[in-house]
């Protein structure tokens, strides 16, 4: 069944929760629509507030036909045949085309779509969680107007919980709901002014534990704080880039690799990709594994990695998920030798405990006369086998 938050995205702007500095009348969005000339827009702001929402309604109010991608599922090839397609039928009105997570796509990936979009053969419309001055090409981003969104207030979240309650045809109306205070404080505590995350945590409370009220209609049913706290556990896959998830998991992905436990390091990428951790993220935690890890064992795996960063760099997803996948399997199956790692970090003691230590002589840089004089490079031999540390330090082995 179609989630509750899908089911009940708003048709028209009208219907719009939240996002009135853009919507309400004589704003933005309003004027677009009255208009009846779209031109190209990035919605930027946090999960969940309606940045695929508004370009479906702008779609719908415009009478555009609407082409939605997913950066992180779609590869530019896709997107460019279908844009050909556009071209060829040349119908008299330019298509939406909407990309989510535009952020994803590489720069290459993004410089590929400048030409349809300065041709006008389609409207862009863009969705990004991330700034766009960082994420977005300069030259895409001249062509296009950003519009900032911002998280639903605590009023609005009510609303939205409100009519989906009620909607008998689209929402919950038909169980005949009623939310306990502390469960709807609660609820909208925990999804951050995320709508999608509201609604659908509500109907999985729902769908999980609903009580009869007693004395009440038969049919109505409650629902309790602890009911919410048992949907929230209960979602689908969590991952917050921000949040403790995050680093547990790529912790569990570099551990994984460090046992040489391909399988595990696999589905740990595989959780990653899937729920859109920037690939240039994982591959520069690969890159730091080869060293850290792999170092003199086999250097070539830093050589490999670095090629899986420039891959991913270039290509972007989808396609990069391969690269990624070809970069773990060969760091998983190297041997493993930490022992540059730990000499690095042993002589890194001996610098914060000792400080700057004299130099000696035969090792400075005569640059003057006077440093000459003062016997710096005096003795020196290119392939001296004598220790050449500071005297504190001689006879100390960081390595071998």
């Amino acid at each position: 069944m179609t989630p509750l938050a899908d089911r009940m995205r708003p048709q028209n702007l009208s219907q719009v929760v939240g996002q009135q500095h853009l919507v309400s009348e004589g704003k933005i969005l309003h004027k677009v629509v009255q208009s009846r000339q779209p031109f190209s827009l990035i919605f930027w702001g946090p999960p969940g507030v309606g940045k695929t929402t508004l370009a479906r309604v702008l779609a719908s109010e415009l009478g555009a036909e609407f082409h939605e991608f997913s950066a992180v599922t779609t590869g530019i090839v896709e997107i460019k045949k279908l844009i050909e397609e556009i071209r060829l039928q040349a119908k008299g009105t330019s298509p939406i085309l909407f990309i989510d997570e535009i952020h994803r796509f590489s720069k290459a990936q993004q410089d590929a779509l400048l030409p349809h979009v300065e041709r006008g053969t389609v409207i862009f419309m863009g969705a990004t969680t991330e700034n766009p001055s960082f994420e977005v090409i300069g030259p895409l981003l001249s062509r296009t107007r950003v519009l900032t969104l911002q998280s639903l207030s605590k009023e609005e979240m009510e609303g939205l919980i409100d009519r989906a309650l009620k909607d008998k045809e689209r929402g919950l109306g038909q169980f005949k709901v009623k939310l306990k205070p502390e469960a709807l404080d609660f609820l909208i505590e925990v999804s951050g002014g995320d709508a999608r995350m509201v609604l659908n945590t509500l109907e999985i409370a729902v769908n999980l534990a609903c009580h009869p009220e007693s004395g009440s209609t038969k049919n109505m049913m409650v629902i309790n704080k602890v009911d919410i706290e048992e949907a929230v556990q209960k979602k689908a896959l969590f991952y917050d880039k921000h949040g403790e998830e995050h680093y547990n998991t790529i912790s569990a992905f570099i551990k994984s690799m460090r046992a040489s436990n391909m399988t595990a390091a696999l589905y740990y990428l595989a959780r990653m990709v899937e729920a859109g951790e920037d690939p240039l993220f994982i591959a520069r935690r690969m890159v730091i594994f080869a060293s850290e890890d792999i170092g003199q064992a086999q250097p070539t795996a830093l050589v490999v990695a670095n090629e899986v960063f420039k891959a991913c760099e270039v290509i972007g997803y989808p396609e990069c998920q391969i690269n990624l996948a070809h970069g773990v399997v060969y760091l998983s199956s190297a041997k493993k030798d930490r022992s540059s790692y730990e000499a690095y970090f042993k002589a890194l003691e001996d610098v914060k405990k000792y400080g700057n230590l004299p130099i000696p002589l035969n090792l400075r840089n005569a640059s003057t006369k006077l440093m000459k004089d003062l016997g710096y490079g005096k003795g020196y031999e290119k392939y001296s086998k004598e220790d050449l540390l500071p005297e504190k330090l001689k006879g100390k082995k960081y390595f071998g």
